[in-house]
């Protein structure tokens, strides 16, 4: 697929981000998970073909879009970085596919902005608005220092190994951290706290589809996605087989098929 490099700035920060242009006026838009990059999405390009412009990017302090020496990760940043994306290319409707961080913002761009999105495909990623138990209350709590007890290596090896299965996708998550530094990867796990909010009587008002890796082991998204599911009519739940938390890396071949026929699915 061709894809072109560009870049906006916004709050302090170029945006690198790739984009297809095709005929159609349908958009399809990629949200990689925390401390990836929009590499994480290559298996996934192949199925939208012609029929959809593409964009991608690497969200602010990950990947190319680099933080300034002062700047620190802001989730609401974050929003509003894409917010300014879909004004530049004047996108009114979109299919979000995010995966676990990109998951939790295209859960908010849909909450906020529910005539910009057509569906979403989540993928291992935490409900937004769930019920959390007392006990993982405590441990996000309690997250943060436990972040800076562990050497930056160690946070690394240990946060690839949790993300695939595959030793391609535990070197591409290993290369990805490295390139980031302690602080800005500690910073971004907790901005993401702030993007939850428990509201059980929320329901989706599109689409959506959910995939999460039956080894996933990030979190509590294994435990919660079936509840998930069940409790939303507008929610289609598939767990993906010989697959850890970047499903879409670990089994491209599941989760393309999935997308493929929930694109077809009125």
């Amino acid at each position: 697929m061709d894809l072109q490099h560009q870049t906006f700035h916004n709050k302090g920060c170029d945006i690198h981000y790739w984009h297809k242009s095709s005929s159609s006026a349908d958009y399809v838009i990629f949200l990689h998970g925390a401390g990836c990059d929009h590499r994480m999405f290559a298996s996934q390009l192949p199925i939208f073909g012609e029929s959809y412009n593409v964009l991608l990017w690497d969200a602010r302090g990950h990947g190319l879009s680099k933080l300034q020496h002062n700047q620190t990760f802001s989730f609401e940043d974050m929003i509003d970085d894409f917010l300014k994306l879909c004004e530049k290319y004047q996108i009114a409707n979109a299919i979000l596919i995010g995966q676990s961080m990109g998951g939790n913002l295209a859960q908010e761009i849909l909450f906020r902005k529910p005539n910009l999105v057509s569906k979403l495909i989540l993928i291992d990623c935490t409900r937004n608005t769930g019920k959390l138990t007392l006990s993982e209350k405590l441990m996000l709590k309690l997250s943060k220092p436990i972040f800076y007890c562990y050497p930056w290596q160690t946070l690394i090896r240990q946060s690839a190994e949790a993300c695939g299965n595959d030793e391609a996708v535990k070197a591409y998550v290993r290369n990805c951290l490295a390139q980031m530094k302690k602080k800005d990867f500690i910073d971004v796990m907790m901005s993401l706290m702030t993007c939850l909010r428990e509201d059980e009587a929320y329901r989706f008002p599109k689409p959506v589809l959910l995939l999460c890796g039956e080894d996933d082991r990030s979190g509590n998204i294994r435990k919660i996605v079936a509840p998930w599911a069940d409790s939303d009519a507008n929610c289609t739940l598939l767990m993906i087989e010989k697959a850890g938390h970047n499903a879409n890396q670990d089994n491209p071949t599941a989760v393309n098929k999935a997308i493929a026929s929930f694109l077809t699915t009125p």
